[in-house]
């Protein structure tokens, strides 16, 4: 099927001119929200800092639409501030704030689950080839993505879409957490391993036994991270 050339001045070329530049800017925007994030947990950008668009833009080689877009998406997450007037600073990584937000999704899991119920044999094949792709990275924000990806797999059938879109929304104000304890490929290794347990108790057909073992793989990133969390402190307080 040979399909029409589009020409310059054509309706359908303005649009689909106008569709490529989204999806490149969209593009743009995750690349950078990805750098942002990193630079964060790298210390690069200091808490409490505030964010200066022009030059953080030029460090990134992109326009500032894209930044923008980048930046309200942390500040929704809650990795940067927001403020009218003032512009974007970067938000402290605190012991308390963790703590407060990393014990819901050890609640929120495992009642998700439950809820979906044993899953199908094709689901299961599913889960088994992300959690793969998952011991084969090296990259601590890909490793993020497919663990996302396998537990919103998992939960899938789960019939309360606002349970669901709570556990989302959790994944989201914790990504800055989950990208520091993900940089160490014993954790990604870990996490394999946890949904490796999940899956064989689905598998038994034994639903309480994979609920207890996703609740326990919630759990496990808790102590390293509190352990970064205090290292950080450590470091603040001996260059000050």
């Amino acid at each position: 099927m040979n399909l029409p050339r589009l020409k310059s001045g054509d309706f359908r070329y303005t649009v689909y001119s106008m569709q490529l530049r989204s999806i490149e800017r969209a593009s743009l925007s995750q690349s950078a929200e990805t750098a942002i994030l990193a630079m964060i947990v790298a210390g690069d950008l200091a808490p409490g800092e505030r964010i200066n668009e022009v030059h953080l833009a030029e460090r990134l080689q992109i326009s500032r639409t894209p930044l923008r877009e980048a930046l309200n998406r942390l500040s929704s997450e809650g990795s940067v501030e927001g403020r009218p007037h003032y512009g974007y600073f970067v938000k402290a990584l605190t012991l308390e704030d963790f703590e407060q937000i990393y014990d819901i999704r050890p609640i929120l899991d495992p009642a998700a689950l439950r809820l979906a119920g044993l899953p199908e044999h094709q689901q299961i094949a599913r889960l088994e080839k992300l959690n793969q792709r998952l011991l084969r990275t090296r990259n601590a924000e890909t490793a993020i993505a497919l663990d996302d990806e396998w537990h919103l797999t998992l939960l899938e059938a789960c019939p309360n879409r606002v349970l669901v879109g709570l556990i989302q929304d959790m994944m989201a104000r914790t990504r800055l957490y989950e990208l520091a304890l993900m940089r160490d490929t014993k954790r990604v290794a870990h996490a394999g391993q946890d949904h490796d347990r999940i899956v064989a108790a689905l598998k038994a057909g034994n639903l309480d036994a994979a609920c207890a073992a996703l609740q326990m793989n919630m759990q496990n990133g808790k102590a390293p991270i509190i352990a970064w969390l205090k290292s950080r402190e450590v470091r603040k307080v001996s260059t000050t």
